[in-house]
């Protein structure tokens, strides 16, 4: 297969893998497409771990890294070492008692002497991801993407003076438009299905307006869960795709098991976009916890990044608990094909047969 994205990236199929997990990310590389790591959960420290052992399990083939630097969010004129104090003292009282109580009614107990205690806001802010992006800039990374509005000018100036392609997420041709604006490369264009932050509009009408609006290649993400959609999202003029929650359940995937379990039985109608992860619209597994933010009782959810910070000691002690009708996690509508467990390597090469099939009956419809 060569596209403008190919040809871009020096990969043998236009196939983008988002994952928080290395070892998927390494497979998809080794398989002939682009794996891109999530950084957003990982300390500076722990983000140069975990690209060094990518160097090393890569086989000199091209990777990405995906940070988070939103247009947008409370805090973003307070200095730096004062970010953490100031924003935990904008979280109300009333907000941390809901939480609290919801935890107490589905038995879900405290953590003590939790290594990861400190991690309340991760890169959620432009203070917090430029050490994760200058991590990345000192590895052989072949992309930056930048998963929540346009990155910002210098990043993307920075990038490309180390020879680095620029990437970013869009939901409507608006926010491509202003990607494009400030240097990006690539665009992929997110439709509703998609897993995590979405927009509103779905695939199937997002991609062709994109693809209309700017001139840099476009990627199809949003339900892209097999060959024939991967097909499709080419069809509408997309250059290649960008996938995530296909991932979640492979042999590499070290998605939490309560998680992987739940997702594997999921139907396309067990997700939920919510508000009750980080503040802004997120598709999530739906449950009792998405469920509860849209209650009568509920004091709504804050602003990004306060909503993680206020809830992200209580997903990690549901994490740690049996109180499965309470663990979330971000999942696309695309989870309701994914029903086994299979390795990276066979869902890639999956999608490229499914995507051959589908072009070769497409063509016999032409030719008849």
């Amino acid at each position: 297969m060569r596209t403008r994205v190919t040809d871009m990236f020096g990969i043998e199929l236009p196939i983008f893998a988002f994952s928080h997990c290395r070892d998927v990310v390494a497979a998809v590389s080794r398989a002939g497409g682009m794996g891109v790591l999530g950084a957003l959960y990982f300390t500076p420290e722990e983000l140069e771990t975990e690209l060094s052992w990518i160097d090393a399990h890569v086989d000199g083939k091209p990777y990405g890294v995906d940070v988070v630097m939103p247009a947008s969010y409370e805090g973003a004129d307070f200095p730096p070492e004062e970010l953490v104090g100031r924003l935990q003292a904008m979280i109300p009282d009333g907000h941390r008692s809901f939480v609290e109580k919801l935890l107490a009614s589905h038995g879900v107990p405290a953590l003590s002497g939790d290594a990861d205690a400190g991690k309340v806001l991760l890169g959620w802010t432009d203070a917090t991801a430029r050490p994760q992006v200058e991590v990345a800039l000192r590895h052989p990374i072949a992309l930056l993407a930048n998963a929540l509005g346009p990155p910002p000018a210098d990043v993307v100036e920075q990038a490309h003076a180390g020879g680095v392609q620029v990437a970013a997420l869009a939901s409507t041709p608006r926010h491509a438009l202003k990607q494009v604006e400030v240097g990006v490369d690539v665009v992929v264009a997110q439709g509703t299905e998609a897993g995590g932050h979405t927009g509103e509009i779905s695939t199937m009408v997002l991609i062709p307006q994109v693809v209309d609006a700017v001139d840099v290649p476009v990627l199809a993400a949003g339900g892209i869960g097999n060959g024939r959609q991967m097909a499709a999202g080419m069809a509408l003029g997309a250059e290649g795709v960008w996938t995530g929650s296909l991932w979640l359940t492979v042999e590499e995937a070290d998605t939490p098991e309560m998680a992987k379990r739940r997702i594997l039985a999921a139907t396309s109608r067990d997700t939920v976009r919510s508000r009750s992860w980080t503040g802004k619209p997120a598709r999530l597994l739906k449950n009792e916890w998405t469920d509860a933010w849209e209650s009568e009782g509920s004091p709504g959810t804050l602003p990004m990044p306060l909503q993680f910070m206020l809830v992200s000691d209580a997903l990690r002690r549901i994490g740690r608990s049996d109180a499965a009708e309470l663990a979330t996690f971000p999942a696309g509508q695309v989870i309701g094909l994914t029903n086994q467990v299979r390795s990276t390597k066979d869902v890639v090469f999956g999608l490229v047969e499914e995507y051959a099939d589908a072009v070769e009956r497409l063509s016999r419809l032409t030719d008849g």
